[in-house]
């Protein structure tokens, strides 16, 4: 044997799972077809989001939350409904429910334990459906890693270059497995090709495929963590589900290219089984890069809820597709009401832009990323943060004017049609702005921004004070055309408990474990149909952490 366990991808739960394997004293090779200069995958690249429930940072900040808050929520927005002893739904509810403890347990002090600290100021993302019992966050739960994404990554990547230096891991970048070698009725190793070298691409940028060689190597087990299928478009749309409407001809994609579900066919041949297909999760605040490192590249917009959200032809979006509240619920109404458009619309005044909007990815966030307490309060004495301002001048989606009509000319003119009536979106502006003269009116969306303003977070850096979109004081308008930007695969490998990846008949399949969003991040669906937000980070974490320790468990 060559080692005693290969793990298939670099990404945070593939580190994770070497992580625990070297913790246990076993030998690892760890294969990614990417450089293994650049480890940590798209975890890398993230906002550095982590779901934690009745956290330190939490009650700081007087937040009351429970383990069954979170998993009433929870349940309410997974909507688990293909349950049976071999239903597709049967593991992901029991990774969910343990998930959701370990959020309110031991997580934190785990990750404490590692290095990882957070930001003070907890976010409240995916507000809801409106109702108690459906989906969203009852209370804020979004929890910013201190360096974001890299800071997340950074002591699973030292863990395992420790390993490298013990000798316990082998790296092998560039090397791309095609096959996953099946002995005597068990998984016992891998086959494929050894990719041409690339060293001056940059991390994310599409790399070689050129095949300079071939490899083989065995071990008495394989965990294969090789993420999703986000950059792959021609994937997405075939398992695009009905209940999303119709697939968008134009998608903005929010992972890199490296992405692309390369090794699902290698799984099912090994016999495996693939669950919850059609549950995936993709944004609608998209917009693409002023400077793209991958195909299409595009970045999200963590809005605050103030913004007017109008469709492509300027109808505002009804209760509770408003921002930062209901992302599928929002897709399903865009692309069923408006299928012939790929876009929609943020309305705000610059006030709005500078209080509200931020941007999702390490790179869109310096001050938090290189752990800069004087840049982050920096941040907020700015008009508006730089990242964003940067969008503004130099993105192809962001207008601005002292008028309405002004404003929706240049809507128009953007997309090249005139699709928005100024004098429809006049009469929205006019109707919203008089809600205003009371502390109490009958406009949803104006009602709920007082009430998040009464939590310490959003009334810090997350919710502007209300006021009249037609003040000038708070103008210019500013109007952003929104993408539908690819993200996350909901849906993959079923593993028990353990990470073992189980067959058509529910029995594992000797040898093989997967874990991280290959495997649905734990079941083949942990999520169900949507996710809570900052759960992708801490689903990698935790199955990898099963994983890496199932492997050492039956390998020693």
């Amino acid at each position: 044997m060559d080692a005693d366990v290969i793990v298939v991808g670099a990404g945070l739960s593939g580190l994770v799972a070497t992580s625990e394997l070297v913790a246990a004293g076993r030998r690892v090779i760890l294969v990614d077809q990417e450089s293994t200069a650049h480890l940590g995958g798209q975890a890398w690249w993230s906002f550095g989001g982590l779901f934690l429930v009745d956290s330190p940072e939490q009650r700081r900040m007087g937040i009351k939350d429970s383990l069954d808050l979170a998993w009433q929520d929870w349940q309410g927005s997974a909507g688990f409904d293909r349950e049976g002893p071999v239903g597709e739904d049967h593991w992901g509810r029991q990774w969910a429910e343990g998930y959701v403890a370990w959020a309110a347990g031991e997580k934190r002090a785990w990750l404490r334990g590692k290095g990882i600290s957070f930001f003070p100021v907890v976010g409240w993302a995916e507000r809801g459906d409106g109702t108690a019992t459906g989906h969203g966050n009852s209370v804020p739960r979004f929890h910013i890693t201190w360096g974001t994404g890299p800071g997340v990554v950074e002591p699973f990547e030292r863990e395992v270059r420790e390993g490298v230096a013990a000798g316990l891991v082998q790296l092998r970048g560039r090397h791309r497995v095609t096959e996953l070698v099946l002995s005597d009725g068990a998984i016992t190793g891998v086959r494929g090709a050894v990719l041409a070298d690339d060293p001056t691409v940059q991390r994310g940028a599409p790399s070689s495929r050129e095949e300079v060689g071939e490899f083989e190597l065995s071990a008495q087990a394989v965990i294969v963590t090789s993420g999703g299928i986000g950059a792959n478009h021609a994937l997405i749309r075939r398992f695009w589900p009905d209940r999303l409407g119709t697939p968008p001809a134009d998608l903005v994609t929010g992972v890199p290219a490296y992405v692309d579900g390369s090794m699902l066919e290698e799984i099912v041949a090994a016999g495996a089984r693939l669950v919850n297909r059609d549950r995936m999760w993709h944004y609608v605040e998209g917009l693409p890069n002023h400077s793209p490192v991958w195909p299409g590249h595009g970045i999200r917009i963590l809005p605050g809820p103030s913004s007017l959200w109008l469709d492509a032809t300027g109808r505002r979006l009804p209760t509770p597709y408003l921002p930062g509240f209901d992302t599928l619920g929002t897709l399903a109404h865009l692309r069923t009401t408006a299928p012939e458009h790929d876009h929609s619309w943020f309305i705000a005044t610059h006030t709005i832009l500078g209080k509200e909007y931020a941007l999702s990815g390490c790179e869109q966030n310096p001050d938090l990323t290189g752990k800069s307490v004087r840049d982050v309060l920096g941040r907020a004495r700015t008009d508006v943060p730089a990242p964003v301002q940067a969008f503004v001048d130099h993105g192809a989606d962001v207008v601005e004017a002292s008028t309405v009509e002004e404003l929706v000319a240049k809507m128009n003119a953007l997309v090249g049609a005139d699709l928005v009536d100024a004098r429809g979106v006049r009469d929205l502006v006019l109707a919203r702005d008089r809600e205003l003269m009371n502390d109490y009116g009958k406009d949803v969306q104006t009602a709920l921004v007082r009430a998040a303003r009464r939590s310490r977070g959003d009334r810090l850096i997350r919710t502007a004070t209300p006021h009249r979109f037609l003040d000038p004081k708070h103008g210019p308008l500013v109007a952003i055309r929104l993408r539908v930007l690819t993200r996350k695969t909901l849906g993959g490998v079923q593993t028990d408990l353990h990470s073992r990846a189980l067959g058509a008949d529910g029995s594992p399949v000797p040898g093989l474990y997967a874990a991280g969003e290959v495997a649905g991040f734990g079941g083949g669906g942990v999520h169900g149909y949507r996710s809570l937000e900052g759960t992708f980070l801490g689903g990698c974490l935790f199955s990898g952490r099963a994983a890496g320790r199932a492997a050492a468990a039956a390998t020693r």
